[in-house]
């Protein structure tokens, strides 16, 4: 997936430390304004909508951290702020996802927790997550440890009216949908560039689809008896395919805009294909989504 949106597979391409990234040039975030609804955010009989100002706290902390930050990751930051503050109250096992918005995320959790002296295991759903772990020293646990995660953080490459997302766009999938399902509570944040009432309508390089390597060719031809058009995804710092964290190939597979129950028909019948480890497809797995939006607010979703 792009760059400047996207969950970096360390075995695809050059994911570089984990960190934020300046841009040169990016103009300085505009001054907080007090919330407003918005008109194009999600609506759904299984979502509860509104949107928050920014905490007092959050707001100081991601205003200083703000500096040079583009639109798009100030708003990632916003929200991951504001995300942590309301789901970090004390000791907790604490899902750690991947990509670039998790950055900002595990940046608040150890404010928290150096401010705080809170006793946090995190519990990473990738090589990206690990580094983030380690780097920031913070304590790292298993799930062969702590099999009930209190609360799990991540991103996503879409999000749509009824909570369910597409990921996988960094190739971490998988473990990132392990770590989801054992959490009490799952919670995306994300920016307002990837929210839309329909999954496929933002997102157009398809849902990422994990396989077993033998059975890549079989599985494309299945693929596409659901009406998918099917590509490898290969690799940019390596000859031949990306392989994931897991040693395995990822199918990109697109569908076109997924309206109506057709994501979640679409996830059964892919689990079904022999082969298919599992799909970037998360259907009925948010709890809670925290979308910055462009205006300096943070809409909060919540699963009815």
């Amino acid at each position: 997936s792009a760059r400047s949106s996207a969950n970096y597979c360390y075995y695809c391409d050059d994911m570089g430390r984990a960190g934020t990234r300046s841009q040169k040039g990016a103009k300085k975030a505009a001054p907080k304004r007090p919330p407003s609804v918005d008109s194009e955010s999600l609506s759904s009989k299984k979502a509860k909508h509104m949107v928050q100002a920014t905490t007092e706290e959050a707001s100081a902390h991601s205003v200083a951290a703000s500096k040079n930050l583009s639109k798009v990751d100030m708003a990632k930051l916003r929200a991951a702020y504001n995300a942590v503050d309301k789901h970090i109250t004390g000791a907790t096992v604490v899902g750690i996802g991947s990509g670039s918005t998790i950055v900002y995320a595990v940046q608040r959790l150890v404010q928290i927790v150096k401010k705080k002296k809170l006793n946090i295991l995190c519990i990473p759903t990738s090589f990206q997550a690990i580094e983030l772990i380690n780097s920031n020293e913070l304590t790292m646990t298993t799930l062969d440890r702590n099999p009930v995660i209190d609360v799990a953080f991540d991103g996503a490459d879409e999000i749509d009216g009824n909570l369910n997302c597409i990921k996988g766009g960094g190739g971490c999938l998988v473990q990132e949908k392990i770590v989801a399902s054992c959490a009490k509570k799952f919670v995306v944040i994300a920016d307002f560039n990837k929210q839309t009432e329909n999954l496929g309508t933002a997102w157009k390089k398809g849902v990422p689809v994990e396989v077993v390597p033998m059975s890549a060719t079989p599985v494309k031809a299945k693929l596409e008896e659901l009406n998918g058009t099917v590509n490898m995804r290969m690799a940019t710092a390596k000859m031949g395919p990306c392989v994931t964290d897991n040693g395995n190939f990822i199918l990109d597979v697109d569908f076109g805009i997924m309206n109506g129950n057709k994501a979640e028909e679409l996830e059964n019948k892919m689990n079904m294909i022999p082969g298919v480890v599992d799909s970037g497809l998360f259907i009925n797995m948010v709890d809670h989504a925290f979308i910055g939006n462009e205006d300096g607010t943070v809409a909060v979703h919540n699963k009815m």
